[in-house]
């Protein structure tokens, strides 16, 4: 039966007396695994903050209505033409409303459903922005301001001001950032708004939001849903817009289509609406997990070479052991045990490295005007990195030891002892 305690000791003797190679050992362990946590929290946390960037403001189901040429020309709708093959030029849109037949029903509906997280409201409008001699064309947008806090964390993305405080001013708006340094305004100053019929109307900016994509920031901002159906002077049910948050995403393509059908109208899923960048996004996923899978196993190697040394300097060791009447499997499990022990205090403290690392990046400087509210590097702490990584540093010591040990339990005494 196997003296466990004895195997231990004499295990933790030979790390102690070769403290050279046990330390050597342990570094190899350290540094992989360090690295690992390191570039895995780094690049994922990037990686998260470029997702969250696009997506946080992507509705999971996009409802409106949609300007398109007529299925049905007049043409096909004579029988002695029914069986020709049409051929119309030129063909006009059908003239059809923007905004959503029965919206507020509707969304009282979605809101019922239990897979909707939320439904809110949208106002779109074609506008002009007037700032003494400056003209500028863009888009207003009303929500219910709070709901898109909500939901769609609309506060991050406010870098001056607040949407509380658009909720409480009947004509505020928050200026798109990069129409505010256009116009050289600020918040507290008034921008008046001029639709396409040449109504105007002054509101007062109350905030500034900055959604960090240049192309939204100089054309749009953001009002209350009432204060945009009265600059176009429509009614209260008027909205051309419906976003949905889901509690699960994966449901946004079959309920897409069920809506499409259900409410005949346009139904975008944030698959189809980000597909290119979902695919950017999966490939810098996939670079990031082959990279560090790749320094774990040269981790290994390296850890692979040091145990088959140690043991080639343990000869003599070897055969005294199986002279004084331990079994070839006492040295293999001896051999084992110091894998595992390197293994495991490599490990702690390769993690402890890493979040030590990954801490220092998180505290490093990072500002641009494209993500106002990083102000540091973004790193994940997501615990089941390290799992992996401890994981990682038993698995493979157990395997970089296992074929050295059973070297190890191989050699004959009397051969080592008659060489020396």
């Amino acid at each position: 039966m196997t003296n466990w305690n004895v195997i231990l000791f004499i295990a933790r003797t030979h790390l102690l007396t070769k403290m050279k190679s046990t330390i050597t050992a342990s570094l190899g362990v350290t540094f992989g695994i360090g690295a690992y946590i390191t570039l895995v929290s780094f690049m994922t946390g990037l990686n998260q903050m470029l997702d969250d960037l696009v997506l946080n403001q992507t509705p999971h189901i996009h409802l409106y209505n949609e300007i398109k040429p007529s299925a049905s020309q007049p043409i096909s709708r004579y029988k002695e033409f029914e069986d020709a093959l049409n051929v119309v030029h030129s063909i006009k849109p059908k003239e059809s409303q923007e905004n959503i037949h029965n919206a507020l029903p509707v969304m009282h509906y979605l809101n019922a459903d239990q897979r909707v997280l939320g439904a809110t409201p949208q106002l779109h409008a074609r506008i002009f922005y007037l700032s003494g001699s400056i003209e500028l064309g863009g888009n207003l947008v009303g929500v219910d301001v709070l709901e898109e806090a909500r939901l769609y964390n609309l506060n991050d993305y406010v870098v001056e001001g607040s949407t509380q405080a658009l909720k409480n001013t009947e004509n505020g708006i928050l200026l798109g950032a990069g129409l505010a340094e256009k116009m050289s305004l600020k918040p507290g100053d008034r921008v008046q708004i001029s639709t396409v019929q040449g109504a105007i109307t002054p509101l007062k900016i109350v905030g500034i939001y900055q959604s960090g994509i240049a192309e939204i920031d100089n054309s749009r901002s953001i009002a209350n849903l009432k204060t945009v159906q009265r600059i176009l002077g429509e009614a209260e049910n008027y909205i051309t817009d419906i976003n949905l948050k889901l509690v699960d995403i994966a449901d946004a393509v079959p309920m897409a289509a069920q809506l499409e059908k259900q409410f005949s109208v346009e139904a975008t899923d944030i698959i189809e609406a980000n597909a290119q960048f979902e695919t950017g996004s999966n490939i810098r996923n996939i670079i990031t997990y082959a990279v560090s899978i790749t320094l774990l196993i040269v981790a290994g190697f390296g850890i692979y070479n040091i145990l088959s040394m140690l043991i080639y300097e343990k000869m003599n060791d070897i055969a005294i052991l199986k002279a004084t009447g331990f079994s070839g499997r006492d040295v293999h499990y001896i051999f084992m045990s110091q894998a595992l022990i390197i293994g495991f205090l490599g490990g702690v403290l390769g993690l402890f490295i890493g979040f030590v690392l990954s801490h220092l990046i998180d505290r490093i400087p990072f500002e641009t005007q494209a993500l106002p509210t990083i102000t540091t590097f973004p790193v994940n702490y997501n615990i089941g990195y390290y799992l992996i990584g401890i994981i990682f540093a038993f698995i493979s010591t157990f395997i970089a030891g296992y074929l050295p040990a059973k070297k190890a339990e191989k050699i004959d005494p009397v051969r080592i002892i008659r060489g020396n």
